[in-house]
């Protein structure tokens, strides 16, 4: 082959179409071989933040105090999969490979959420979602739910843990968000998530009752009892963690849920 015909046009676009279906097999090869693993550690991720929601694993450690590790720890779970219209624990779905996330964009398993419904600017709500329970010798013991909503930039993603009684925080934790690090992003500090634990959701005729403030109403008052530190800086980011915590623990989330475990203790 002469030198003309190796540098010719044709020859160029071959030796390219090659290397490309080369590195696309090598590619889909690792993204294969990778998705075990990737899945692994995303199931991982989530039991963590669960855990730690729920006060049983300390931010950044992988073993908690007496040395157990993130799967002895969950493995006091039960996951139940809930309908979250009538709060009732249902087998419509399997709670160990069911996605809430991915229901919520399936108008066949969500529904569209009205101005009024969506404090939390969900736009869609699933008709089914998943609920982690621990029970102690006198009955339910923690309870740790999925929650979300818009803040600033973003949707944030959590777990709300609330004691057996069903209406104390036991604590928060965000998962993923799109806030502005130091400003609405300090929704990860521990500091500011140290502030949850105790506060009281509801309020004495049952209806969501969460208050980010940033004046404190005075100490032993019925208001500071609902009340959390807003974060400094970060009007909208606040707003948005409000109010997806009264959505969640509200008619349209999980409160119909929390009520039947109320009423059935």
């Amino acid at each position: 082959m002469s030198s003309s015909d190796r540098d010719g046009i044709k020859n160029i676009l071959i030796v390219a179409l090659s290397v490309c279906l080369v590195c696309s097999i090598i590619v889909s090869g690792a993204a294969v071989a990778l998705k075990p693993a990737q899945a692994a550690n995303k199931a991982l991720d989530r039991k963590e933040n669960i855990l730690r929601a729920a006060g049983m694993l300390p931010d950044g450690a992988i073993v908690d105090a007496q040395g157990r590790s993130v799967d002895e720890l969950f493995s006091h779970f039960e996951v139940h999969a809930v309908e979250l219209s009538t709060g009732e624990f249902t087998d419509a779905v399997d709670p160990a490979t069911y996605e809430p996330l991915k229901a919520a964009k399936d108008p066949k398993s969500s529904r569209p959420l009205s101005d009024e419904e969506d404090i939390a600017t969900l736009k869609r709500l699933e008709r089914y979602s998943v609920v982690y329970l621990i029970h102690g010798e006198s009955g339910i013991d923690r309870i740790v739910l999925p929650v979300r909503g818009y803040g600033l930039w973003g949707t944030l993603y959590g777990y709300l843990a609330l004691d057996g009684d069903g209406e104390t925080i036991r604590g928060l934790a965000f998962y993923e968000n799109k806030e502005t690090p130091g400003l609405g992003g300090e929704v990860t500090n521990p500091n500011w998530r140290a502030l949850w634990p105790g506060v009281d959701a509801f309020d004495d005729d049952g209806m969501p009752a969460v208050q980010l403030v940033k004046t404190r109403s005075p100490e032993g008052s019925v208001a500071a009892s609902h009340e959390v530190d807003a974060l400094s800086g970060a009007t909208l980011t606040t707003r948005g963690v409000q109010n997806l915590i009264r959505f969640w623990t509200g008619e349209h989330g999980f409160g119909p849920f929390l009520k039947s475990l109320k009423e059935a203790a």
